[in-house]
């Protein structure tokens, strides 16, 4: 650890002694804010992971079904029947606060979902192309909802190796050297302290002894 530069004297001791007071508390702060935001991310990374299984596997089937339209119907045709959205949504962005981070909150017009509209004729496609639509059209949701809570956890990670770095700076760096300066300053202080004691003492010795004669 590395001594401060500073003045050995009292004040300056007492200066110290309150910058690692503030720093001994802002170091339990950040540890505790440390540690709830990693409970948080555990839980949305779990919730991720859940819904990411979901959404794969629900693209995966429609994309199957688009696999095997590709088979039986016309380029042209099948690119012109997917040409135009089956299905829109309407949509609330906000953002919360978790720790003092914003992170993004995005609400789904439940009503803006109601239907899907196929802007084909039925007689012309496959029925594969109106599953493989309809299953599209149904993990729009979950799609979104899987991008909100990617996004948080990705800010919440990113202020965790902020918070990290702040908590190990001061538990390793700023507090440790502000312990060694105080001990260094309280040796220096006993030190003067034992000197002028002793000068004290030479000086009633010789104060006694001209005293005598």
């Amino acid at each position: 650890m590395a001594l401060m530069n500073v003045n050995p004297t009292r004040m300056e001791m007492t200066r110290l002694k309150r910058r690692l007071k503030t720093a001994a508390r802002g170091h339990k702060l950040l540890k505790d804010k440390r540690d709830e935001m990693m409970r948080r991310f555990v839980l949305l990374a779990r919730e991720n992971a859940r819904l990411r299984v979901e959404v794969e596997q629900a693209l995966s089937g429609a994309l199957g079904e688009f696999a095997l339209c590709s088979g039986v119907m016309d380029p042209a045709m099948l690119e012109e029947a997917v040409l135009y959205p089956a299905r829109t949504v309407d949509l609330k962005i906000g953002k919360a606060n978790i720790m003092s981070v914003d992170v993004p909150v995005i609400e789904v017009d439940d009503a803006s979902l109601q239907d899907t509209q196929l802007s084909y004729g039925l007689a012309e496609t496959s029925a594969q192309l109106d599953g493989a639509i309809e299953g599209l059209a149904n993990v729009l949701p979950q799609m979104i909802k899987l991008a909100e809570i990617e996004k948080t956890c990705n800010l919440l990670a990113d202020e965790i190796e902020k918070t990290r770095r702040r908590v190990n700076a001061l538990e390793h760096v700023m507090i440790p050297d502000l312990q060694d300066t105080i001990r260094f300053i309280t040796m220096k202080l006993d030190e003067n302290e034992r000197g002028s004691l002793t000068r004290l003492m030479k000086v009633k010795d010789m104060i006694a002894a001209r005293d005598n004669n």
